[in-house]
């Protein structure tokens, strides 16, 4: 599960913190993509009106649109690594089950997408302050067995901070690190606030509509990379990326607008946040402009101005369209975290000129609810404050002490060294 970095071995072998820091070294550092190299799809999400009755053949029907536009991406040279499903907010078609009937439904449910490689968002258990918190409890037995189902919990919103929301998005997150494996439920789990309908990017998506309608998201950050690799100043440099980032954009839009007029199934927008990837790595990318690491004097200049570049881009956008810091889906803010030159205030810092917020922060096992209601409270402030989408997945580590090594077993995660919390 970890590896205790004083000596004790848990399940992997001892690995010391030398040679775990150099090696995390020499992936963040891998030299810059090339301007001419395309950016990956991140997803095609596809938004369905769920209807338990029929959904069998509903998710049937979905999959193959999102096969089907997968495949066009691909011909056209733009590799699209994940097919995705949302529904509306899973307690509108949970209505009138009990609770085994619903934890039942969802496990076939789950099965299902496993079935068909597709991963599906059943959309924030709560939603405003008048809902009921048993919902969220609900989710947290759905998520915990699951392997492919994704939730959330509404935090905030334009009525201000929703403070049950936050107590119970922290006590479920809490539940989930003690009941999933390794407390990977959490991973598929987020605290959302502001966040739109109709983000493609997980586990934020959701919506609250008829259904029948699809969204793109990219992974981008070798593209940023590459450009603020040159040394130029903040305009030339926003301008270059409107320009990059534009020129694919555009051709990603093209061929969403050929899906939707050959298939009937609405094209709603691209969020265009440059979401990173492992050594595809925004922390890197960010040092290419400063000519400092990532977190340094400059940083905060560094997401403003990729921030403005793509407010500028000409296209349909839905979602986030910010710069996404997950820090442990990118080698460069993985190693500068275990090194303890990353913090939860930076990264709050950075969102404030757009950024989602707190994502894939590993935080110590003995974390407690109220501490965790603290830190979601934090991003559901700052989200009300500014009226901006942020969102908070963080992952309590079973058993985990600060100096720990995580040992996640998920090939989308980069495994770094435990915190202290502040």
């Amino acid at each position: 599960m970890f590896r205790n970095s004083g000596g004790s071995a848990h399940v992997l072998p001892f690995v010391s913190h030398a040679i775990f820091l150099a090696a995390m070294l020499l992936a963040a550092f891998i030299a810059p993509a090339s301007a001419q190299e395309k950016p990956k799809v991140r997803t095609i999400t596809a938004f369905i009106r769920l209807d338990p009755a029929q959904y069998k053949q509903q998710v049937a029907d979905t999959v193959a649109m999102l096969r089907n536009a997968k495949a066009r991406y691909e011909l056209a040279g733009y590799e699209a690594q994940t097919i995705r499903i949302s529904t509306q907010p899973f307690p509108e078609y949970t209505r009138g089950m009990s609770r085994q009937a619903a934890l039942a439904f969802f496990h076939d449910l789950d099965a299902l997408a496993k079935q068909e490689n597709v991963s599906i968002a059943i959309g924030p258990a709560l939603m405003d302050e008048k809902d009921d918190p048993a919902q969220a409890e609900l989710l947290g037995e759905i998520l915990a067995p699951a392997s492919h189902l994704y939730g959330s919990v509404v935090v905030a919103g334009s009525d201000g901070v929703h403070w049950k929301g936050v107590h119970a998005a922290a006590s479920l997150m809490k539940y989930l690190e003690d009941h999933s494996d390794m407390g990977l439920g959490n991973f598929r789990f987020a605290a959302i606030a502001n966040v739109p309908a109709y983000t493609p990017f997980y586990p934020a998506a959701y919506h609250q509509g008829q259904g029948h309608q699809f969204a793109i998201a990219l992974e981008s950050a070798n593209v940023v990379a590459a450009v603020m690799a040159v040394q130029r100043d903040q305009e030339a440099t926003r301008q270059a990326l409107i320009s990059e980032l534009g020129m694919h954009a555009r051709a990603v839009e093209d061929i969403a607008s050929k899906i939707d007029q050959d298939t009937g199934w609405t094209y709603l927008g691209l969020d265009l946040s440059p979401a990173p990837m492992k050594t595809a790595s925004i922390g890197s990318a960010i040092a290419g402009f400063t000519g400092k690491r990532f977190g340094t004097s400059g940083t905060l200049t560094a997401v403003a101005t990729i921030t403005s570049a793509l407010r500028d881009i000409s296209v349909k956008k839905v979602g986030y369209s910010g710069v996404m810091m997950p820090v442990l889906e990118d080698t460069r803010l993985a190693q500068l975290w275990g090194e303890g030159a990353l913090s939860m205030d930076q990264l709050l810092a950075y969102s404030t000129v757009c950024g989602t917020g707190l994502d894939t922060i590993p935080l110590p096992g003995d974390v407690t609810v109220q501490q965790l209601e603290r830190i979601v409270g934090d991003v559901a402030t700052l989200s009300a404050k500014l009226s901006k989408p942020l969102s908070a997945r963080l992952l309590p580590v079973p058993g985990a002490k600060p100096g720990d090594q995580t040992a996640f077993d998920d090939p989308n995660l980069v495994n770094t060294i435990i915190q202290p919390l502040p």
